[in-house]
């Protein structure tokens, strides 16, 4: 965003930034075997197309280390504000007014939240967590300075996080028990080395690059109908999903207890080629059963079995609920984002929201992703921005929100379009909030959405003149 609006002339930016870095999930998670699970090529900008990835799903530190690069090549460090948590925005004689934790107080004409959705992590309400005397954090906190070597460690958790750390720690740890409560559809990854010649092609033939995003983009796109119910294609997904299992899994009775009852995508759909393995290891123990409580130095289940252990991992996820991220944002009639957002979490074209003048959001509610790269979606959302404060500097307009019945139309065309899909089919994921709605995921292709956010139709906003 930031990039895009000194592209478009403006130099007036601040970037509230409330840790000591840059990076946001690729700063936070530091986790053993951390990688992404979108490819490389595809999960980067396309004004800046990286040749040098290592791998097909580059590690973390890797896409940290491109962030840190767009940062500098791109001029936007002296507009960062880092260790500035902003506590509370409201929206008051035209402007927006930003409190943060260390006291002081800021304006601006207009505020965008690029706070995303996975950074506040979630620890479950187990009883006795806090009595455990050995080492424990959130995969998103690794505590680097815990030696693994030899240890009884428990992963509490089994998805996206539990998939890349038990494979990663499985070797060097005495005994490692897995505590699944949900198993989870798991499809290849096919990691790779780049070799040197590929990333000598990526540099050095025009064109190279960017015709392999492409490629890449629009094989991620065909993967979007396995998402329509009872489609041939979700039949297809299952299918994969059950050969990848049976291939890497011959216990008959351990495959069972990995198998998920629902369907496949209704719930994120993993990919690994080394967790299943990692199962198979002698110091490995996969647990089912619920956990009751845990002691200070063990963890017990429901048929009271009792596992000593070391070291805690809560692989637990995060909580997609508090989009803003606990921050206030209030709007000219005093009611917060969160008050709007009490009973169904949405916005007009994942953006804007009515009675919100002058507010956008990136990876707004409905604009995540299940197919494709969110970095395709972001960029669109940036140009969407970019064109709205650019039309209000041009017709002198002081604010704009969306008109209540733009929005009430575009809400009926989504829900109408999400029942189509798997998400609504009767499985509880993180998807969806409290009364089921899903509050996460567009309901059609990555091109869909780019050709619905070409250009902002402004007969769907108020606007007031200055």
């Amino acid at each position: 965003m930031a990039i895009k609006l000194r592209q478009a002339g403006y130099r007036r930016i601040a970037v509230y930034e409330k840790a000591p870095a840059i990076g946001g999930t690729w700063r936070d998670n530091t986790y053993p075997g951390l990688a992404c699970d979108v490819p490389s090529h595809l999960y980067s900008y396309s004004f800046e197309l990286n040749p040098d990835w290592t791998h097909a799903y580059s590690p973390g530190w890797e896409i940290q280390e491109y962030c840190e690069h767009c940062v500098d090549k791109y001029t936007i460090r002296e507009h960062i504000r880092l260790n500035s948590e902003v506590l509370c925005s409201e929206y008051r004689d035209g402007r927006w007014h930003l409190h943060l934790s260390d006291g002081t107080h800021h304006t601006a004409d207009i505020l965008i939240s690029a706070m995303g959705g996975l950074h506040l992590p979630q620890l479950p309400d187990i009883e006795g967590r806090n009595s455990f005397s050995g080492a424990a954090f959130h995969s998103a906190r690794w505590d680097h300075d815990v030696d693994l070597n030899g240890k009884r460690v428990a992963v509490i958790g089994s998805a996206a996080s539990a998939v890349q750390i038990v494979p990663a720690i499985a070797a060097q740890v005495d005994k490692l028990f897995l505590y699944q409560r949900t198993p989870n559809w798991i499809i290849p990854r096919r990691d790779r080395a780049y070799s040197k010649l590929s990333r000598w092609i990526f540099s050095n033939i025009p064109g190279a690059a960017r015709l392999y995003r492409w490629l890449l983009y629009w094989i991620a796109e065909l993967r979007w109908p396995s998402f329509l119910r009872d489609s041939i294609f979700n039949r297809l997904g299952r299918y994969l999903g059950l050969f990848h299992l049976r291939r890497q899994i011959p216990d008959v009775a351990l495959r069972a207890r990995l198998t998920p009852d629902y369907v496949i995508g209704c719930k994120r759909i993993l990919r690994s080629d080394d967790f299943y393995p990692a199962l198979l290891r002698d110091n490995v123990e996969l647990v089912t059963r619920g956990i009751v409580r845990i002691e200070p130095d063990a963890i017990v289940t429901a048929d009271d079995a009792r596992q000593v252990v070391d070291i805690i991992v809560y692989a637990t996820g995060f909580d997609v609920f508090d989009i803003v991220g606990g921050t206030q944002i209030i709007g000219p009639g005093g009611e917060s984002l969160s008050q709007r957002w009490r009973e169904s979490i949405t916005a007009h074209r994942t953006i804007a929201v009515p009675g919100f003048p002058n507010f956008f959001m990136l990876q707004g509610p409905n604009s995540g992703l299940g197919h494709n790269s969110v970095i395709f979606m972001l960029e669109s959302q940036t140009r969407y921005v970019v064109e709205c404060i650019e039309q209000m500097r041009e017709r002198g307009w002081q604010s704009m929100a969306p008109r209540p019945e733009a929005f009430a139309k575009y809400q009926n065309e989504l829900e109408r379009d999400l029942g189509k899909m798997i998400w609504t089919g009767g499985c509880n994921s993180w998807y969806q909030d409290a009364r089921g709605h899903v509050f996460t995921l567009w309901p059609h292709t990555c091109t869909t959405y780019w050709h619905r956010m070409r250009h902002p139709d402004f007969d769907e906003y108020q606007q007031h003149p200055s």
